[in-house]
């Protein structure tokens, strides 16, 4: 299978299927002398890993991540990185009865029609578990990025149409409500509304908001490799999201050109913008500013509705999904994203050392 590598500089390769023995990442390009060990992946792993609570599926599993290679002492050697996580509760008997349907919403079809081949057991590849191997290599971008000043807040804006304005964001509560909203009035009208969809046998969609401070100006490319092009591969990438947004986003297409755009104006000797529309990206380059990512999640496509449907062979037929299932992914997603983020702007930057004559020259010519 083609498109499990992502990244140039810093590489990951994620492996395993939900319902096989273990899942996992390998990440080559992580620079030498960086302290890691396995509790620095494993609270990442937490914050997506089920049973969480009653908006997620019950399956339980404890993610426990475990480090085969690339640390020694602990210390990153400079050699790949490979981290494996064991399924330990995988129950794919709850999938005997739809092996031969192809689920509404689900890759069942298209894997089909690509491979002649499926696994039926909660998807594959296309399972929501396939993501344990990017938040652990999310893990150690991010704390490369924390020791170069870049720190990334991620949070989930909206459930449904209830959705937070940013007049209204405390971050203090992102951690205070199962949710992860950066308000708990709007938490618990989003998890009353949730419990009307379980009861109604329907899920919910969303929005999944990351903000990054503290990026310098200048990174990502021009062209085909923009940082924000970049970031839209890898976010769009996560399984059921289906559109991205960068600062304003859609709302800017509704906007003057003297309204949208950011002046500029110089504050203790260094270039800042009076307004954010642009989220933090210009020309496909960061501009300085807070860069602002936001992700549309589509609602949980297994419900226990019945829904039609054909078998695969080709006959009309109707299918009720039973098993454990999210009815919502966003709050499980947040981390998801952040890690995505990270791991792009991590490797933008990488790409980005070599961009200057004079940050070569300060790196290799000694004097």
């Amino acid at each position: 299978m083609a498109g499990s590598t992502y990244g140039t500089l810093f590489r990951i390769t994620t492996w395993g299927e939900s319902h096989g023995p273990a899942i996992g990442v390998v990440i080559d390009g992580c620079p030498s002398g960086l302290s890691l060990n396995e509790e620095d992946i494993q609270k990442q792993l937490d914050r997506r890993k089920p049973g969480q609570s009653k908006f997620t599926t019950k399956r339980n599993e404890s993610d426990t991540a475990q480090i085969l290679s690339g640390v020694f002492e602990g210390k990153t050697t400079g050699t790949p990185i490979s981290v494996i996580v064991y399924n330990q509760d995988q129950r794919s008997r709850d999938y005997g009865k739809i092996k031969d349907c192809y689920r509404p919403g689900h890759a069942d079809y298209t894997f089909d029609a690509k491979y002649g081949i499926r696994d039926y057991r909660g998807g594959g590849r296309s399972s929501a578990r396939e993501t344990i191997g990017r938040v652990a290599a999310g893990a150690i971008a991010k704390k490369i990025l924390e020791q170069l000043g870049i720190d990334l807040i991620t949070f989930t804006r909206s459930i449904g149409d209830i959705c937070i304005p940013e007049t209204e964001y405390h971050y203090e509560d992102i951690a205070e409500n199962i949710l992860y909203m950066p308000n708990n009035d709007y938490a618990k009208k989003a998890s009353d509304y949730l419990e009307s969809c379980m009861k109604n046998q329907d899920s919910s969609g969303g929005i999944v908001e990351c903000r990054v401070k503290g990026m310098p100006a200048g990174i990502g490319e021009t062209v085909f490799d923009k940082l924000d092009a970049s970031l839209a591969k890898a976010v769009v990438s996560i399984g059921a999201v289906k559109g991205v947004e960068i600062g304003d986003g859609f709302e800017a297409s509704k906007n003057h050109g003297s309204n949208n755009n950011d002046a500029f104006t110089c504050q203790n000797g260094s270039v800042i913008k009076k307004t954010n529309h642009a989220g933090g990206i210009l020309g496909g380059m960061s501009d300085g500013s807070e860069l602002i990512l936001r992700a549309a999640f589509k609602p949980t496509p297994s419900i226990s509705k019945e829904q039609q449907t054909i078998n695969t062979a080709f006959e009309e037929t109707t299918i009720a999904i039973t098993g454990r299932h999210d009815p919502v992914v966003v709050p499980r997603a947040v981390v998801v994203v952040e890690s995505m983020a990270a791991i792009t702007i991590l490797d933008q930057m990488m790409i980005n050392m070599s961009a200057k004559m004079d940050a070569l020259e300060a790196f290799y010519c000694k004097e």
